[in-house]
Formats: structure tokens, C-alpha cells, sequence
């Protein structure tokens, strides 16, 4: 199987849909393929069901999906400081991974969308960062001498990319392109340096 980026995202609004898109294209410019998946909604209808493949947009991710990657990048938007439900539901799904060890050694990072400046994107990604630590990952943000980390007003930051969408804008501005793209390339380098050692 061919070495793959997996960008594992939920989006409501776009925004973190608009920075999987900037993360595997940063990947591919490193020569890297990529995968862009998603995950349904969470319904409080326990005997509610989604269909197999989303009616638009990417479709759903499966554990053999994240079993096979090289590198992971998962976003999430912000919900009161934590990952969204969704994304969270579909991790607990992964134990038969964790059992075996499926991802120990490959290279992961966060990424994430929030309505307000002070939103909680730091926290947001640390709780996304916590099951990927759980796996034996190995955890990549972004260091400081990506020039963009210091001229950014929006999001971005040492954790890894984010987005400060200013209520419901989905658009990315070109520090957050930038750093997304960033994190993307970094992803594809690491895995390629792990793979070969």
C-alpha cells in the first residue's frame, strides 16, 4: 500500500472543512498522496442512520482508513473548549486499534476552527491531541520558524493550525493557508523520515 496522508475532519460550517483541503494540499506539494475523510453527525436518535457515503463533501472515514495512514491530521471545530461529538465518537471507536498498535510511531497533529478569538483552540486541540498520545503517535505542531506563526492576527499557533472563523466565516486567511499548508508538508516529511528508519 502506498503511504498515505489521512486528513480525519468534522466540519459544521465549513471552516475546518476549508483547512483538511489546505492540509493535504500541503502534503501533496511535499509528494505526498492524501486522503481527506470525514465523519457523520451525531444523532440524539439512537435509531437514526446516516448513509454509507454523505449526499456531499467527503465521504466517511473508516478504522482501516486510519489503520493503513502514514500520518494523521485530525480537525475538529471548537465546542466549548473540546473536539466536536462526532469526531469524538468515531476515536472511541478505535480500541481494536489501539490493542494492536496500529498507529504507534506515526506522525499526527490537531487542527481546529472556533466562532470567537478566545474560543478555546488551545484546549480544543490538546483534547484531540490526548487520544492520538493514547495510540503511540508521535505528535507534530508547528514550530516558531514558520515565519507565518509570527505575523498571524487570526489563528495559528505552536499546537497546530487553527482558524478564527469571526462568527460563521468559513474563509481562511493567507497565514492560516500558509501554516495550514505548513503542517501538511511537515506531516509528509516525517513520515517519509520514520518510515525510512
Amino acid at each position: 500500500m502506498s503511504p498515505y496522508l489521512l486528513v480525519l475532519y468534522y466540519s459544521r460550517h465549513g471552516a475546518t472543512a476549508a483547512m483538511a483541503a489546505e492540509i493535504a494540499r500541503g502534503a501533496e506539494m511535499a509528494g505526498m498522496a492524501t486522503k481527506v475523510r470525514t465523519v457523520p453527525p451525531v444523532s440524539a436518535d439512537t435509531h437514526a442512520s446516516q448513509p454509507a457515503v454523505p449526499e456531499q463533501g467527503d465521504v466517511y472515514c473508516t478504522t482501516d482508513e486510519l489503520a493503513g495512514c502514514s500520518a494523521l491530521a485530525l480537525g475538529s471545530p471548537t465546542r466549548f473548549g473540546n473536539m466536536a461529538a462526532p469526531l469524538k465518537y468515531f476515536l472511541d471507536s478505535t480500541s481494536d486499534l489501539w490493542l494492536n498498535g496500529a498507529l504507534i510511531d506515526k506522525p499526527a497533529t490537531c487542527f481546529t476552527s472556533t466562532g470567537s478569538l478566545h474560543g478555546g483552540q488551545e484546549s480544543t486541540l490538546l483534547s484531540m491531541m490526548l487520544p492520538l498520545l493514547h495510540h503511540g503517535m508521535v505528535y507534530a505542531g508547528l514550530p516558531y520558524s514558520e515565519p507565518a506563526l509570527h505575523t498571524t492576527l487570526s489563528g495559528g499557533g505552536p499546537y497546530g493550525p487553527s482558524h478564527h472563523a469571526h462568527s460563521t466565516t468559513p474563509v481562511l486567511s493567507q497565514d492560516e493557508i500558509t501554516l495550514c499548508r505548513a503542517a501538511g508538508t511537515r506531516l509528509a516529511k516525517l513520515a517519509n523520515a520514520l518510515k525510512n528508519t
